[in-house]
């Protein structure tokens, strides 16, 4: 379902235990801007394809023109492909505006989804600035282009705020997940911006739910965290799964604030030198 918030976009998932989450669709501007810085690093990768296939000019000028073709081709292709599978449906113009391409029922993105979207997108580019694609995105109720359409995949926006919800999180005085900063720091690694999301919504929205959906809810999110980190037995012991998935989240966020508030102490020395 899709709601129009203020002008935007929102996609709407709703797990099988009654519980919704919004999540922003991203704009046509904000795209564009995303596939421009995508395009200047393809544009500058086949400079230097470039550079390397005059040598290959000596010997045959058609083949050298041959091999420049067929290698922007694969580039411009695999780019998307490899990115968007390396960085969990982010390429870096999409990191660079907070971007991040999904599957449109809310499960995990799969490699063939990546591959449909890409393999597509020079259809989505004609006739020129991706016009065809950008006029899709503009009448589809989920903002997406025939990739995204083929692909079934929706690209929403990261809020910048993600971290500032982390004043409702009630975290427990004593987190067994600080006592372990490795475990703390590879789940970090592991877990999607978005997943941790929708644990946050989960637990804010905690009594709201039916007692045996809340409780089948917070034991998958729990499983799902152990199946990206092996915790040692005594990290999790004697606590609740909801509690587990609570420690979890307290630990991701924790972590982001302290970042925030170094780079905030580090621009006012900046600052105070006359940077």
């Amino acid at each position: 379902m899709i709601l129009n918030l203020s002008g935007r976009k929102t996609l709407q998932i709703q797990t099988p235990e009654g519980v919704v989450f919004n999540l922003t669709i991203a704009g046509l501007f904000t795209r564009f801007l995303a596939w421009t810085v995508d395009g200047a690093a393809i544009i500058s990768a086949s400079t230097i394809i470039g550079m390397g296939t005059q040598f290959l000019a000596l010997l045959s000028p058609d083949f050298s023109r041959a091999v420049y073709i067929i290698s922007y081709s694969v580039l411009s292709v695999g780019y998307g492909i490899f990115t968007e599978w390396q960085w969990r449906g982010q390429s870096w113009g999409k990191q660079v505006l907070r971007l991040r391409v999904m599957d449109a029922s809310g499960l995990k993105l799969q490699l063939n989804q990546i591959v449909i979207r890409n393999l597509l997108r020079p259809v989505d580019i004609l006739p020129v600035g991706y016009l065809l694609g950008g006029l899709v995105s503009f009448i589809t109720r989920r903002g997406q282009r025939l990739g995204d359409l083929a692909a079934n995949t929706v690209v929403v926006s990261i809020p910048e705020t993600f971290v500032l919800d982390t004043q409702q999180l009630k975290e427990s005085k004593y987190n067994s997940f600080h006592d372990y900063p490795h475990l703390e720091a590879r789940l970090r690694q592991r877990v999607k911006p978005s997943e941790v999301a929708l644990a946050l919504d989960a637990i804010l929205r905690r009594d709201e739910m039916d007692p045996k959906a809340r409780v089948e809810l917070f034991a998958q999110i729990a499983a799902y965290f152990r199946s990206l980190v092996s915790f040692e037995e005594k990290v999790d012991e004697m606590i609740t799964d909801e509690q587990f998935v609570r420690n979890a989240v307290a630990s991701i966020y924790r972590q982001n604030v302290v970042r925030k508030s170094v780079g905030s102490k580090t621009e006012m020395e900046s600052a105070s030198i006359g940077s």
